[in-house]
């Protein structure tokens, strides 16, 4: 069975954001992962993972101006000094909180900046990420994200994203592969899996339902077979739960119940 990630950012939303651990340490998970840990101090956070015994797997670059819809500064020309900025605080809070892993958000570029700039925006940015993330075991994680949540996001495809890594020359610039994103972009998502996995690039897995974001156990995506594909390919990262939960969140577990079973069977 997959280790499995509780996604404090959309899971247990009845509770603030740190004490989210101590939520998700009684379900019985023993990592997490969050989008923007930034509205609270590190060490807020490092004495919340501590009290419930957990480990943060991965979070986010901060996106930029959230409220002007930047989702991301890492392929935007001109930005480069405010994409720096945003890096050195996530590594910041990775060196607190040992979090090997930070998803550097791409962003949406104007609708007339020019490919190539953009391109080698990205690039140059994710190759200077990567090498101030060396000195600290850090991968550097680039996520395709479908454009019906994020209209005009930069990223979007599995094979890019792998294209993309390679041509930064960097080991730990790794991709993080969403599975609800893959199955509304790209479909086939086992075939994705078993092409994939085996190169050793994917540094994370994300799961949700399709198309409503909820729990893995309701929508297009079989999870269960998923779960075993991942099994089969030896693929020991984690997976995380970003999802948005119908109700309660506790109440919504059945699906990681069920997994347990099957695993010890």
């Amino acid at each position: 069975m997959p280790r499995f990630a509780a996604n404090l950012t959309t899971m247990y939303g009845e509770l603030e954001l740190p004490e989210r651990c101590t939520a998700a340490a009684r379900d019985g998970f023993r990592a997490v992962e969050m989008q923007f840990p930034y509205a609270h101090p590190a060490r807020t956070w490092q004495a919340q993972l501590n009290a419930s015994d957990l480990e943060v797997v991965l979070f986010n670059t901060p996106p930029g101006d959230a409220e002007r819809g930047e989702r991301g500064l890492a392929c935007l020309p001109g930005r480069v000094d405010d994409f720096r900025a945003g890096l050195d605080q996530a590594l910041d809070y990775a060196a607190v909180l040992l979090c090997p892993r930070i998803h550097v958000m791409a962003g949406c570029p104007p609708a007339d900046a020019d490919p190539a700039a953009v391109r080698g925006t990205y690039i140059e940015n994710l190759a200077y990420a990567a090498e101030q993330a060396a000195a600290m075991n850090v991968d550097i994680m680039i996520e395709p994200i479908n454009t019906r949540d994020i209209p005009g996001y930069y990223l979007n495809h599995q094979q890019v994203a792998h294209d993309i890594a390679a041509a930064t020359g960097a080991d730990n610039v790794k991709v993080q592969m969403d599975l609800y994103h893959c199955q509304i972009v790209e479909g086939d998502v086992s075939t994705r899996l078993r092409t994939y996995i085996p190169q050793g690039r994917v540094g994370h897995v994300q799961i949700a339902g399709v198309p409503l974001r909820q729990e893995p156990d309701h929508g297009e995506l079989n999870y269960r077979y998923l779960f075993q594909i991942l099994d089969e390919l030896g693929y020991n990262g984690w997976v995380g739960c970003e999802y948005r939960p119908r109700a309660d969140t506790r109440a919504g577990l059945g699906w990681l119940h069920a997994a347990r079973r099957a695993s010890s069977h």
